[in-house]
């Protein structure tokens, strides 16, 4: 049923990073109904995470805020109370709202952050997805961590347990039951959160099958990366540090394809009218995630990294063609996470909060030119991981900064896109490096943190975690 109101799908991938699609040119992986949500609307080639992690990424998507806003800047277990979120503002609109699947990845876990329904999958609680498991797979499993492939494992295998059961179909599943029993006189916001692509690395075989016997890519390695000691051995299986060779590469690479080309196929069941109830015609649909994945990219792994394997994300917005936006519309002009609550609040006509950081996009989606230059502010202070940085990109040049030692990095990305040659020490561009580097103290002039005194960056100082929201 139309109602004055668009309804509003937000699939929100985990890990899925920016290049792993067909229509960015990928080598082998199919996703072809993912690249039809920007093949019938627009798709943002340099969109970023802020700060490429779950916790601060999700609260960016919740609120709209930035990570300097919201205050978290790597994952925490801490409660978070913000008084504008997606939940919040289309409920208080009229909408019915919910979130399905991955948890929104705050504390604590069931809190529902302003949404009226609320179907969880959550590795910190007990959660709806583990007791749909004991409802359903054989006496003695231990459920989806039960292989021994763990969350942020480069190991790889094929789902042990039934297709049906993977926590991809369940999500599906769980959105499509959510738009069946919704109130027909009322518009919906429904955030379908999905755990693919990140690992465990388990597709259901036919996937795994699928990209093994496929010539997978090798990882992009700069000449400024350093492998680790001994190959990685004796590191574990989930390290920053990996030097992926062989069966090795070519399992976790297989894996982590795999997983994106299920979610595909189960995005085309998602968006046909032939299994659910949803109307394209008055739906607005956003395909996107909360960071990338480093897969090996100069011998790194998992994310947080400032790289574009970590931070560079897919983002595809598709409008009803009562919108009149153009369709097709590829875009190289730089978005973030921030932007995804502006421009749904500009797109339904709800009133954007001033507590909001992000730029609504609904002009450009409706085919007004974007402005000529922006430049996004990329942050991170992982606790484990020795680069917690500041980095500035205008999505065509890139400049980071390492807080705890001092370094830096510049990338020209239009004719670097893999990050292959750092240019910072090169004479030719100590222009371009002063450049950036006076925009970063400028962005850091008032940081509680004294990272700058106002001429030059000051390393070592400390970078916490968390620190109190500014709003």
């Amino acid at each position: 049923m139309e109602t004055s109101k668009p309804d509003i799908l937000l699939i929100l991938a985990d890990q899925h990073r920016g290049d792993c699609l067909s229509s960015a040119e990928h080598p082998v992986l199919m996703t072809p109904n993912i690249d039809a949500i920007g093949g019938a609307g627009t798709r943002f080639t340099r969109a970023y995470s802020t700060c490429p992690v779950c916790h601060p990424a999700r609260r960016t998507i919740l609120s709209g805020q930035s990570p300097d806003t919201h205050g978290a800047r790597t994952n925490v277990n801490e409660q978070w109370d913000v008084e504008h979120t997606i939940g919040t503002l289309f409920r208080d609109a009229g909408y019915q709202t919910g979130w399905i699947g991955l948890t929104m990845h705050q504390y604590p876990p069931r809190k529902r952050m302003g949404f009226e329904e609320v179907v969880l999958s959550d590795y910190r609680c007990e959660d709806d997805y583990d007791e749909f498991l004991k409802r359903n797979m054989p006496e003695g499993d231990a459920g989806y961590y039960g292989s021994g492939i763990l969350a942020n494992d480069w190991t790889a295998r094929p789902f042990p347990l039934s297709e049906r059961l993977h926590s991809t179909n369940w999500t599906v599943h769980e959105a499509q039951r959510f738009l069946a029993r919704r109130d027909p006189t009322r518009p919906f916001c429904m955030v379908a959160s999905f755990i693919a692509p990140h690992p465990p690395l388990i597709p259901p075989e036919f996937y795994f099958n699928r990209y093994l016997r496929t010539c997978v890519p090798d990882p992009h390695i700069g000449d400024w990366a350093m492998p680790p000691p001994n190959g990685g051995i004796g590191g574990g299986p989930s390290g920053f540090k990996v030097d992926l060779q062989g069966e090795a590469l070519l399992s976790a690479r297989a894996g982590y394809y795999g997983l994106i080309n299920h979610l595909d196929d189960q995005i085309r069941r998602l968006l046909s009218n032939l299994t659910c109830g949803l109307d394209l015609n008055n739906t607005i649909v956003v395909y996107t995630s909360d960071h990338g994945e480093m897969l090996g990219d100069h011998y790194m792994w998992k994310k947080s990294m400032p790289y574009e394997g970590s931070a560079h994300v897919p983002f595809m917005v598709r409008l009803p063609k009562r919108f009149e936006g153009p369709v097709g519309q590829v875009l190289d002009y730089p978005v973030c996470l921030e932007d995804i609550l502006p421009t749904l609040c500009d797109l339904a006509e709800i009133e954007i909060p001033d507590t909001v950081d992000g730029s609504s996009l609904a002009g450009i989606l409706r085919g007004e030119p974007p402005p000529e230059s922006r430049t996004l502010h990329l942050q991170c202070a992982h606790q484990a991981h020795p680069l917690k940085h500041h980095t500035l990109t205008d999505g065509k040049e890139k400049f980071i900064w390492n807080t705890v030692d001092g370094m830096e990095q510049f990338f020209r990305l239009t004719d670097d896109p893999h990050e292959l040659h750092d240019l910072s020490e090169r004479p030719e561009e100590a222009g371009r490096v002063s450049y950036w580097r006076s925009e970063l103290i400028k962005k850091l002039a008032d940081a509680p943190e004294g990272f700058t005194d106002g001429k030059r960056l000051i390393p070592g100082r400390p970078f916490p975690a968390v620190r109190p929201s500014r709003r």
